[in-house]
């Protein structure tokens, strides 16, 4: 259940009942063969899923991140880091100001990390409010899936080639990873990593990424219900 598909008497309703509501972070960056929106789409699409079981809702998704290492990339769109540090917080005071107390933050980029310190100065300073942090790549969770079938996650490989993030054909086979030198500005990352792919399977059998989406909204829908009223 998404702000979107609700008016404001609709949130004032629901705010009777229940203070959860699901925040996600995204980007718009290259990703390869990959949607350049895969940052977003992915932790919407284990947002969407966590709502039908639990109706928790989910607030308007963040479309773009800090992504200063790929603007050499057309279609990347790219925050400074502090305005995106700007933006999230004032999201998050805005919810908390309707009477949102439970604020799950689904982080679909790496970029985004910094935020994190922003919201422990916020959770200091808000009485009553509580933030948790999702980042589903980083989900001990998964740990398992990679270890059992011999899998390396990273950016624009087989991690995240979900059907809905997928708008062109993959190439077959792996990508040897490329030799990174240390921080790499936009056009030395470009000359560094060719088509985006940071290397690995392009894609992998669809059961194992069946396996993945599942353990995450696991993962998020447990984070949920330990907030429950």
């Amino acid at each position: 259940m998404r702000f979107s598909d609700l008016n404001w008497m609709d949130i004032e309703t629901y705010l009777e009942h229940d203070d959860r509501v699901m925040l996600v972070l995204g980007a718009c960056e290259q990703h390869g063969y990959l949607s350049l929106l895969t940052d977003v789409k992915i932790p919407l699409a284990l947002a969407d899923a966590a709502s039908q079981r639990t109706g928790v809702l989910v607030a308007p998704p963040l479309n773009f991140g800090a992504s200063p290492y790929f603007l050499a990339y057309p279609g990347t769109i790219s925050l400074r880091v502090a305005t995106l540090l700007d933006v999230v917080e004032d999201v998050v005071r805005s919810l908390y100001g309707h009477g949102f107390r439970n604020i799950l933050v689904l982080n679909g980029h790496g970029g985004n990390q910094p935020v994190k310190g922003r919201l422990y100065e916020i959770a200091s300073e808000l009485p009553d409010l509580r933030l948790a942090w999702y980042a589903w790549w980083d989900s001990h969770t998964l740990e398992p899936i990679f270890l059992k079938h011999g899998l390396k996650p990273a950016h624009a490989n087989w991690l995240e080639a979900f059907d809905f993030t997928r708008v062109a054909d993959l190439p077959e086979g792996e990508k040897t990873p490329p030799h990174v030198p240390g921080l790499l500005g936009a056009e030395e990352a470009r000359q560094v990593y060719g088509d985006g792919s940071f290397g690995g399977p392009y894609a992998v059998d669809s059961a194992i990424m069946d396996g993945i989406f599942n353990a995450c909204v696991g993962d998020v829908v447990g984070m949920l219900e330990e907030w429950k009223r």
